[in-house]
């Protein structure tokens, strides 16, 4: 600044305007050099929290504890592993249309507005204006200014370039700038979390709704039976061969039954119900065709290791991400101690003619730094590092117990699948006996040596072991999903691109269930 200053005021040059550019050019660069060079970042680099992790999974079959595969992993489309192409496109359509999907991309999208806006701090800001003004003074008026020392009307037109920078000495911004990118990509953890969430539920309320109508169509062909054992009863009845007890007790079978079947179709219309909300379309509008023979599918799903676990799992790597963030927050509050820098240059022309506006005698500029340090602030600085601290705690606990939490639900999914396995080859069993006996109970009453009520009785034993089968396939294929969905549902952490790319989000933005044409499904 003091070669410029030297510069301009000699009278015996008259430099040009871009000599003038040149030279301001040349002492800010050297400026911005030295400032950037003595530029550190205060505060402690981020190491991920420490965690127990165990070698193998304790729960499950006994082939996947031995044989986990490092390498396995979740197809991001899971759910075309049930071969249901009616589920697919529930999925497909609720990823698309789903509100709470909506509104966790909007909150990613302004999680990555604040990334921008905190890089944008490293950089000056620099503003240009031009302004025409007409006064007139008259000679009574009073002024101090000597320019308009003189009564009459007078122009003034100016234009000016101002840019002001605030080093990032002490790596404050560089800190808001971590903390704002690995917030970022908390949140966008929790959109996949999201997106893996609906799809589960659209998954789970569509199997428990195939289960309703699987028993359904077992519940009505009971009372069906259990209709004609009335009937037969109370002509038993008129023929003196029954008692007025044996028609009470198949009055009450047949009520049970009718009874289980309308809560059992109130269930299926809520699932239904369900499904139309997650979807984005009005219950109303929206149906979907039973299917009384279903046949569940309960595919093999992949087993990592269970440290995979924690890049696959969303809550996981959001809570760790948060971590991270909160770590940021405390080189913020530390660099607070250090005092701040603001450079501000502004230079300009004015005149009364815009004509001559831009000429090297009508120049006006302005050139100086400003350092501030804070004394006293009656300690609202320590409580911000204090506060940080306690929140970097903070978040380092929440990570913890997801890791914990996350095991658990793995451990868990694995157990019931391991014993729903093993209950289903038992009612597997229990069917094919009942078979048995109703196929020789059959065969009995066409030589005439069982009663029509005694194969109708067989025949209800077997419809209840057919549905006790069918209801464990269902739990199965349920289990399943939420395996699936503790295991992180395909979703993976990529150190080389921070996060990986969703299928659905590649796609670009999530249409509104307003922009949505959701079919009636069939």
């Amino acid at each position: 600044m003091l070669e410029a200053s030297s510069y301009l005021g000699r009278a015996d040059r008259t430099p040009s305007p871009s000599a003038v550019i040149q030279r301001f050019a040349g002492w800010g660069c050297a400026v911005v050099a030295a400032l950037l060079a003595a530029a550190c970042t205060i505060g402690p680099d981020y190491q991920k929290p420490p965690v127990e992790i165990p070698t193998q999974f304790k729960e499950g079959v006994d082939w996947q504890r031995a044989h986990a595969n490092p390498q396995a992993s979740l197809s991001s489309n899971w759910w075309f592993d049930y071969h249901d192409d009616t589920l697919t496109r529930l999925i497909q359509q609720a990823l698309k249309a789903n509100q709470s999907i909506a509104q966790a991309d909007s909150a990613y999208r302004l999680a990555q507005a604040t990334v921008a806006a905190n890089t944008a701090n490293l950089y000056p800001s620099i503003s240009a204006g031009i302004s025409g003004t007409r006064m007139g003074l008259g000679p009574g008026a009073a002024t101090t200014s000597t320019t308009f020392a003189m009564p009459g009307v007078y122009n003034i037109v100016s234009a000016n370039v101002s840019a002001s920078w605030e080093p990032d000495l002490w790596g404050q911004i560089r800190r808001e700038v971590e903390s704002s990118k690995e917030s970022a990509q908390a949140t966008d953890a929790q959109l996949a979390g999201e997106r893996l969430s609906i799809a589960a539920s659209i998954a789970t309320d569509y199997f428990a709704l195939r289960q309703a109508d699987v028993d359904i169509g077992l519940l009505e062909q009971q009372q069906q039976i259990d209709t004609r054992i009335l009937d037969m009863t109370r002509a038993s009845l008129e023929q003196k061969e029954s008692s007025s007890n044996d028609v009470l007790m198949a009055q009450d079978t047949l009520e049970q039954v009718i009874a289980y079947l309308q809560a059992t179709q109130a269930t299926r219309v809520q699932y239904e119900h369900a499904i139309a909300v997650l979807t984005g379309v009005p219950p109303g509008n929206f149906s979907i065709a039973p299917e009384p023979r279903y046949s569940f599918v309960s595919p093999t799903v992949p087993l990592a290791l269970p440290s995979q676990l924690l890049e696959r799992r969303y809550d996981v790597v959001s809570a760790e991400r948060m971590a991270a963030a909160a770590n940021a927050k405390i080189g913020v509050a530390e660099a607070a101690f250090f005092p701040t820098l603001m450079l501000s240059t502004q230079a300009g022309f004015q005149y009364s003619t815009l004509s001559s506006l831009f000429s090297l005698p009508n120049r006006l500029w302005t050139l100086g730094p400003s350092l501030t340090q804070p004394i006293f602030d009656g300690g609202a600085r320590n409580a911000a590092l204090h506060e940080a601290r306690a929140t970097y705690d903070e978040y380092v606990a929440a990570y913890r117990q997801t890791v914990l939490t996350a095991f658990q639900s793995v451990e868990d999914s694995l157990s019931s699948s391991n014993h729903l396995m093993q209950q289903q080859r038992a009612y597997a069993d229990v069917y094919q006996r009942n078979q048995q006996l109703f196929d020789r109970e059959q065969a009995q009453f066409r030589f005439g040596m069982a009663s029509e009520q005694n194969v109708l009785s067989q025949q209800l034993t077997l419809l209840l072991a057919q549905q006790t089968l069918a209801d464990t396939q269902a739990l199965l294929t349920l289990s399943s999903v939420t395996l699936i969905r503790n295991l992180g549902g395909g979703w993976q952490w990529n150190d080389t691109r921070e996060l990986s790319v969703d299928p659905v989000a590649s796609s670009g933005s999530l249409p509104t269930a307003a922009h949505a044409k959701p079919p009636v499904v069939q």
